[in-house]
């Protein structure tokens, strides 16, 4: 029997297919497997040398690529033994091992036939279960993998075992920190959330001692051998500039499998979700599905803004948790009342940012500063990065040159500014809008020098959404149907936990309605909380 499929649940401000985490057992040891997708075709993806189903889907750019592969493919992704969400003490880290716990997984999804796609070290074990299992297998792709690593007589391409036993030897001591993120995806290596992204991904993936093993295995791995037996269609693709592995050891592994296509890509990035993705992913869907990936793609004109509260983690530690988290709301609140002035689309927010979309420039712009003004008011200070371009639209959100464009546009803004490309600036000449010369930027991921502005201090024309909010003569009317319902029941005398129950909520979401409720009528302070309580009774 397949495997059930799932909707998509919202994760983090986006849309993300994900399956829930379950178990295969290969005897005594339960590896961890999900769905991602609803294609057509069945995929087993074989991860590289760490993997954690949860953390690994995490940061935007691996959401699009499990999205855009996704769509032609169910995508069975485990985590192998000793690592992520499986048994982390369940024998010998082998090839073999991993060959049975894929078929131990394959088996509790009901496929008899899949294709494979193997990353770095998992084209090993990918090459293993091709020719071991070809009944198995219908098809084998393999990104940046290599057939061996160390140098030897027959395979000057090798890297020398002191220079790999060095790079482990620093990994293991630094294990923990965003360790060799510069050689894993150089282009996306000096980006915050990448960074903390793969510190968090290294730390609940493997441990020191799980590193140390395969470090050994590395030494003495040699797959060339079963190279020539592979007998399935099969895709070998590399990046061109890759450090980590070398091309010449895709090319190998590529021309020593009788009939295999190779694909070179250009980029540096060894890490599969960095760089250019869709240069890769067209090249699997047209191999796995027969036919050239679409090239024409739900496409829009947009002004995307990105704003960020500058220093949030410095701001909270100046306030009681509780205090921040009303400061937050209350902002996050008039966020919301701003862009639905300017007809402005929330795409994504986190902790202490947002993304959104406009239909004009102007109007981005507006938003911006009137953002920035509000937030002002209570005691906090946001940048906000404004561009103008056409983006991917996807099921969970939107992607592209653009998007990347404007958060780098963003990163450039120091605290209290609004900056904006030189599109924007000629997008809205005749507005009233004034922009003072940033100068010209090379930005780290786009292409070309990118001209810079910043929104000048007198164009500032704050909303009446972005500023204090007045009493109401009928505040109860600003709040949601679900919201109503919860002050419905503390006005009741039920306490958080009690209300979770009736309402079949988390507690926690209970305390966030509330935490929204006291922002819209203005309250704060327990006395203040009961008597909104008791209002609400009579009101309500």
């Amino acid at each position: 029997m397949s495997e059930p499929r799932t909707d998509p649940i919202p994760y983090a401000g986006r849309v993300v297919t994900r399956a829930p985490i379950r178990y295969a057992h290969n005897g005594e040891a339960a590896i961890a497997y999900r769905v991602i997708g609803d294609g057509p075709a069945d995929m087993l993806f074989v991860g590289g040398f760490v993997s954690h189903l949860e953390i690994g889907v995490e940061p935007p750019l691996a959401h699009r690529f499990w999205e855009r592969i996704g769509e032609f493919a169910r995508v069975i992704v485990f985590d192998k033994r000793g690592m992520g969400l499986s048994d982390r003490d369940a024998g010998a880290y082998t090839l073999e091992n991993v060959v049975d716990d894929a078929l131990a997984v394959l088996d509790a999804c009901g496929v008899e036939r899949t294709v494979v796609f193997g990353v770095s070290e998992g084209g090993s074990a990918a090459t293993m279960l091709a020719v071991a299992h070809p009944e198995r297998v219908s098809a084998m792709v393999q990104y940046g993998t290599f057939a061996r690593m160390s140098r030897a007589d027959d395979y000057p391409e090798g890297v020398p075992v002191e220079v790999t036993r060095r790079f482990w030897r620093r990994m293991i001591e630094r294990w923990g920190e965003p360790v060799s993120i510069q050689d894993w995806a150089p282009g996306a290596a000096h980006d915050p959330e990448v960074r903390e992204w793969w510190a968090r991904m290294l730390r609940s993936g493997a441990s020191p001692g799980t590193l140390r093993t395969i470090g050994v295995m590395y030494e003495e791995l040699d797959v060339r051998p079963l190279l020539g037996a592979v007998s399935v269609p099969t895709l070998v693709l590399y990046r061109a500039d890759d450090q980590l592995v070398r091309p010449a050891h895709s090319r190998a592994v590529a021309r020593g499998i009788p009939g295999a296509r190779e694909v070179e890509l250009a980029g540096k990035d060894h890490l599969w979700v960095a760089g250019d993705q869709d240069a890769m992913i067209d090249e699997i869907e047209e191999f796995v599905t027969g036919r050239p990936a679409a090239t024409v793609r739900n496409r829009m004109l947009a002004t995307i803004l990105l704003t960020e509260i500058v220093a949030s983690t410095n701001s909270a530690a100046e306030h009681r948790d509780r205090r921040w988290r009303e400061l937050l709301g209350q902002h996050v609140w008039r966020v919301e009342r701003e862009l639905a002035r300017n007809r402005g689309q929330l795409v994504s927010r986190t902790g202490n940012g947002l993304m959104a979309t406009f239909d004009g420039p102007a109007r981005a712009v507006r938003s911006a500063l009137a953002i920035r003004a509000s937030a002002r008011t209570a005691g906090l200070e946001v940048r906000a990065g404004v561009h103008t371009g056409e983006c991917e639209v996807m099921t969970s959100g939107i992607a592209g040159v653009a998007v990347r464009l404007a958060a780098r546009v963003m990163a450039t803004a120091r605290p209290g500014e609004v900056i904006a490309s030189r599109t924007v600036k000629d997008l809205v000449v005749g507005s009233g809008l004034e922009f003072e010369d940033r100068g010209a930027r090379v930005l780290e991921g786009v292409p070309g020098e990118w001209a810079l502005y910043a929104v000048s201090d007198d164009a500032e024309q704050p909303s009446m959404a972005s500023a204090a909010p007045m009493a109401s003569t009928e505040p109860l009317d600003e709040l949601s149907a679900r919201e109503r319902e919860v002050m419905r029941l503390v006005a009741e005398g039920l306490s958080n936990e009690q209300i979770a129950e009736r309402l079949y909520l988390s507690v926690r979401t209970v305390e966030r309605h509330l935490s929204n409720v006291y922002v819209k009528l203005r309250v704060s302070g327990k006395a203040a909380r009961a008597a909104a309580a008791v209002r609400f009774s009579r009101e309500g």
